[in-house]
């Protein structure tokens, strides 16, 4: 293992994680702070309401973050803050830096307790929105930090992507489990809102279910705005994904076309290195839309368009460019009413191509879909058949609700 790397990036924008805890259950505070600090140029890795404290620290190392904010307003912060903190020292990231807020539920003499057990600064009404940024702008400047000698192998593996992203030199993950031969690498792209990240938690589901020694690593892309800043949003909606043997790392565009970043390449490389010893690797691009061709140069094993059956007229599939260059079609959301329709022009147009690409019709949303049960079937396979008969699609009445 090399000497431990330590990371200079003062032009590099402040990644922060941000979470509402367990039993709270809505976000509208932290959804505001959010838009506000993207605003400023900011990275924010958002997890998401009714998060585990196990949540919280894992995607925290993962992402490699300067600093997790918490807001929370049921009660309950002085113990949870704590065993946030004690969770990231444990995983040797006791450089992340912890601070939030809870309305008029966080009293100044628990903040006073708090701060005593490691908690970096508590917000309270009447602190502005403009005082929070100019306070995270000063203190969470990414900094010269060496690699903790006990950090863990995705604390490692994490560091190793920050300095990819960064054109760094690049530590060597630890190996998590012994090596093994080349992870299955699939590529998910799609217009925004098709449902690429609910397919990809229900495919992770599945995969963890099969084998107890499944690892699977999730590389996902969201656009940053023209500021730098940027709203990771896919680990809000991951359900199962949420598991120590899955990592995921979000990264945003930095203003790339295609859906994705200009780091992507590097960061995949290191996540598909035998050390890192993945089994499947997802990537996700941004949503994007008539143009994009992600996935040039044999950068993953299998391309999946995800569709929505609205797409607009059937005149609109001729634009696609990405119909011309996928492996797998699916049509998600099928329960919709206008999918059968869908089914028959997409079918039309695969079939003018003559590519001979797999359609299928999935409802990601639903538990235990046939559709994502038959998807996951067809990635599995060593090579993608040049026919194969769809999935049928099934009548709103046959869906679950």
């Amino acid at each position: 293992m090399p000497a431990p790397q330590t990371l200079n990036t003062p032009a590099q924008p402040i990644r922060l994680l941000t979470a509402v805890p367990l039993c709270d259950g809505h976000d509208s505070a932290i959804c505001t702070i959010n838009l506000e600090l993207i605003r400023h140029g900011i990275e924010v890795i958002y997890l998401g309401y009714h998060r585990s404290v196990r949540d919280i620290v894992r995607a925290a190392v993962q992402e490699d973050v300067q600093a997790v904010g918490i807001s929370s307003y049921n009660g309950g912060h002085v113990d949870f803050f704590a065993d946030v903190v004690k969770g990231l020292r444990a995983a040797g990231a006791s450089h992340i830096a912890v601070f939030g807020g809870g309305g008029g539920t966080i009293s100044p003499k628990d903040a006073s307790v708090m701060k005593r057990g490691g908690v970096d600064r508590l917000f309270f009404p009447g602190d502005s929105l403009e005082d929070i940024t100019a306070y995270i702008k000063k203190s969470f400047r990414p900094r010269n930090l060496p690699v903790p000698k006990r950090a863990s192998a995705d604390a490692l593996l994490a560091r190793a992507l920050t300095l990819a992203q960064r054109r760094s030199t690049t530590p060597r993950p630890r190996p998590s489990k012994p090596l093994k031969s080349r992870p299955r690498i699939i590529g998910f792209t799609g217009p925004g809102g098709a449902g690429k990240t609910t397919l990809i938690d229900e495919l992770v589901l599945r995969l963890l279910s099969q084998s107890p020694t499944c690892r699977i690593g999730i590389l996902s892309h969201d656009p940053s705005l023209s500021s730098a800043g940027a709203l990771l949003g896919d680990r809000a909606t991951m359900i199962y994904s949420q598991n120590d043997r899955v990592f995921m790392r979000s990264l945003g565009s930095g203003g790339q076309a295609g859906g994705l970043a200009a780091s992507s390449h590097r960061c995949l490389g290191i996540m598909q290195s035998p050390e890192a010893a993945f089994d499947w690797i997802f990537v996700e691009t941004v949503g994007t839309g008539q143009e994009a061709l992600p996935f040039t140069g044999g950068m993953v094993d299998v391309r999946v368009l995800v569709m929505s059956p609205e797409y607009g007229a059937r005149l609109q599939l001729q634009k696609v460019a990405m119909l011309e260059d996928a492996d797998v079609v699916a049509i998600n959301k099928s329960d919709l009413p206008r999918a059968r329709t869908a089914q028959s022009e997409l079918e039309s147009r695969l079939s003018n191509a003559g590519r001979g690409e797999t359609l299928i019709a999935t409802v990601a949303k639903q538990h235990a879909d046939p559709g994502v049960d038959r998807l996951l079937a067809v990635l599995t396979q060593k090579s993608i058949p040049t026919t194969h008969p769809t999935t049928r699609l099934r009548a709103p009445s046959e869906v679950r609700s």
